[in-house]
């Protein structure tokens, strides 16, 4: 059975490095990783919707997010996930955890262009945050991994992250009795690929964001100063198109584009995936929950400040062949790009910075 895990790991090393990954075959690859001597379980857990819980509170507001039939909430899947999060085991020199590319306090974003790897390898991706990921349809800057649980696979494998071999995580982690102890109480069974990913899927699932001054706002008036104020009108002005995309409860449409950053990319975006020349340096549009505290910015960390995103877009980007028909020059003056400024920075959620719950599990 090992021999087995490991050659899919392996191929999926293979067509990530080879850049000809497909969402169908990482798809079934994961699928048949998380099948392999197992029955799916559903588990005793349950999904509280709004009920505040120790480790779920669903802020006023959103929807209830979705957790799979297979992999539904519990406490003691949650603590587990939370372990495994912070368990630096996860790359082959016991160097970097999610949590090293993800910080609580930073909206479990970076404040590096990019997180270095196992070995102080340097990364290749800004690392995006992971407020409300329960919502987002797809993973990666270019979307071509459809769950949490699928999602863990690719730092695993890839050469910059974790660099190091499903099999061989798991086999570390089984001479620990505590992760096996855990893995039965929220699973019903010993530690393996499915515990891993599943787990990992619940715990990120409950990083919900929902308290910032602009959500206090829609109930308190007075929540946002007249800057702030000023701000959110252009922000959802068609002058400035800026909630086009970013829009909804989310602060994104989940959508595609190329926001005229360069004439030309290194990084080739969701052609990576689709292979089609219009999704050439095309990318995954973020939220911007907690915008202010996720610095630096676009997808290879190349903006340092709100001021230098927003200056940006004054300018309507360079003429990429995919930048996307929204961007134009704004001709905004300083005082209304300040403006903007102030109502992205109303999308702090200092309660979510905050909360004790996120921190590493106590030795």
């Amino acid at each position: 059975m090992p021999s087995i895990i490991n050659h899919s790991v392996s191929l999926l090393r293979a067509l990530y490095q080879q850049r000809v990954l497909r969402f169908a075959g990482l798809a079934v690859l994961v699928v048949g990783l998380g099948s392999l001597n197992a029955r799916e379980q559903s588990g005793s857990g349950f999904f509280p919707g709004a009920v505040s819980v120790s480790s779920l509170q669903v802020p006023e507001g959103f929807p209830e997010p979705v957790f799979p039939e297979n992999n539904q909430f519990s406490e003691e899947r949650w603590e587990l996930g939370k372990m495994l999060f912070y368990e630096k085991s996860l790359s082959v020199d016991r160097s970097t955890s999610c949590a090293s590319c993800h910080s609580p306090a930073l909206s479990f974003a970076d404040d590096k262009a990019t997180t270095p790897g196992a070995f102080d390898r340097p990364g290749k991706r800004n690392a995006p945050s992971l407020a409300n990921i329960a919502y987002h349809p797809y993973l990666l800057r270019e979307g071509g991994v459809p769950t949490l649980e699928m999602q863990v696979l690719v730092p695993i494998q890839e050469e910059n992250e974790f660099d190091h071999n499903m099999v061989a995580i798991v086999e570390q982690l089984k001479e620990n009795a505590d992760y096996q102890n855990r893995s039965q109480a929220a699973y019903g069974r010993p530690l393996d690929a499915f515990v891993l990913t599943r787990a990992l899927g619940v715990f990120q699932r409950t990083l919900l964001s929902g308290n910032s001054a602009y959500d206090q706002y829609q109930r308190q008036p007075d929540a946002l100063d007249a800057a702030q104020l000023r701000g959110m009108e252009l922000f959802f002005s068609a002058r400035t198109n800026c909630s086009s995309c970013h829009s909804g409860f989310n602060f994104t449409n989940y959508g595609f584009a190329n926001n005229g950053l360069y004439l030309t990319y290194p990084d080739e975006g969701r052609r990576r995936v689709t292979r089609s020349d219009q999704d050439e340096s095309v990318f995954k549009v973020p939220s911007l929950r907690n915008v202010a505290v996720t610095a630096p910015y676009m997808h290879d960390g190349s903006m340092q400040t709100l001021a230098d995103v927003i200056a940006h877009y004054n300018s309507g980007g360079a003429a990429h062949p995919n930048k996307s028909e929204l961007l134009h020059p704004l001709e905004l003056t300083q005082q209304e790009q300040d403006d903007l400024a102030a109502f992205l920075e109303a999308l702090t959620d200092p309660s979510f910075l905050d909360d004790k719950r996120w921190g590493p599990p106590v030795e």
